[in-house]
């Protein structure tokens, strides 16, 4: 039986962590090619952070919105989709949470094209951890940087939930990796990497050889990263941890090393079968998700407050169905040991 009335976030206006609160708003009333879902959990991101603090100032927000760019859970109206009623499925990207309303809530009401089937025996909490961060670290090494188990692939910023999941499976691919943080006393956390570098905002010239390069501190080190890759290497800008979002007065052809190729990921575009070759490929290898903490949806504001504030070292998932608090809970005290 579907509720009238759900718990959501509601967003019009900046607004810091502290002062995000749940309101009770209408369940979404189902239309043809969009389905509803039961959220079950939902990881955080930088994206909507960037949002509430102030892209939601910007025109092209709808307000209020619902913010929330992914999502797990099940599919409770299927509509006029192939979806089954009870169905698992991810949702992520599409205009989620800044066209039309995300995932911070009960339910959402989301378009077909970016929903997706998932088989897995991950928990709720670990399967919210996969959706955007492993999309985008997938599309990053295999898309963009063609990678291969010979490679040395240099992670810059690699403390962060995408550069965890992106250790993860270029080490399960067979790569080396060489890992950094500018925090010292973070270097013990890139442990599953061949090599962890602290992060002087000059690398080249400091490290190995390196074939390809994840670049997630973004347009504030791009230049220097262009420059620790080998002839013939590719440099992958995926992030903007740095809080710079352009290079000024870029000049490509003096800026770019001779040989060297520069590309980007853009992660609107998911796709079923790529959802299935991650989820595949995680369960091949064993992989679970690095959950740096969970909440109960109770607790948004204290999560996105531990977020703003860097307290949790992989991704911070919240999980919404009452069901999940004990998994909350114990996921929480996991991260606090690890």
């Amino acid at each position: 039986m579907i509720p009238k009335t759900m718990k959501a976030v509601i967003l019009s206006e900046p607004t810091p962590a502290e002062k995000v609160r749940l309101t009770e708003v209408p369940v979404p009333r189902i239309r043809p090619g969009w389905v509803l879902v039961k959220v079950r959990a939902f990881g955080l991101n930088h994206s909507e952070q960037i949002l509430r603090l102030s892209e939601i100032q910007a025109d092209y927000i709808r307000k209020p919105i619902i913010p929330g760019i992914e999502c797990a859970g099940e599919i409770v109206d299927p509509s006029d989709s192939h979806f089954r009623k009870g169905e698992k499925v991810v949702a992520l990207m599409g205009g989620m949470g800044r066209s039309f309303h995300g995932s911070h809530a009960e339910y959402a009401l989301l378009p077909v094209s970016h929903v997706f089937s998932v088989r897995t025996e991950l928990s709720w909490a670990e399967t919210a951890a996969v959706p955007e961060t492993y999309f985008t670290a997938w599309g990053s090494l295999f898309a963009c940087l063609r990678l291969k188990k010979e490679d040395t692939l240099l992670i810059r910023g690699g403390t962060c939930a995408l550069g965890y999941a992106a250790i993860r499976l270029a080490k399960a691919a067979g790569c080396k990796v060489i890992a950094t943080t500018h925090r010292e006393s973070k270097l013990a956390l890139l442990k599953d990497a061949d090599e962890a570098v602290l992060d002087t905002g000059t690398l080249a010239g400091t490290l190995g050889s390196a074939t390809k390069a994840l670049e997630l501190v973004g347009p504030k080190t791009l230049r220097d990263t262009l420059k620790c890759v080998e002839k013939g290497g590719i440099v992958c800008n995926t992030g903007i941890l740095g809080g710079a979002y352009a290079l000024n007065g870029f000049d490509p052809i003096k800026e770019i090393p001779n040989g060297v190729y520069l590309t980007g990921f853009f992660s609107n575009y998911p796709t079923q079968q790529i959802m299935d070759d991650i989820f595949s490929f995680l369960a091949y290898y064993h992989i679970k998700p690095t959950v740096g903490a969970c909440y109960s949806f109770s607790d948004i504001a204290k999560a996105l407050s531990d977020m703003d504030r860097h307290r949790a070292d992989g991704k911070i998932v919240v999980s919404v169905s009452e069901g999940e608090a004990l998994e909350s809970e114990a996921l929480a005290r996991i991260a606090e040991n690890r």
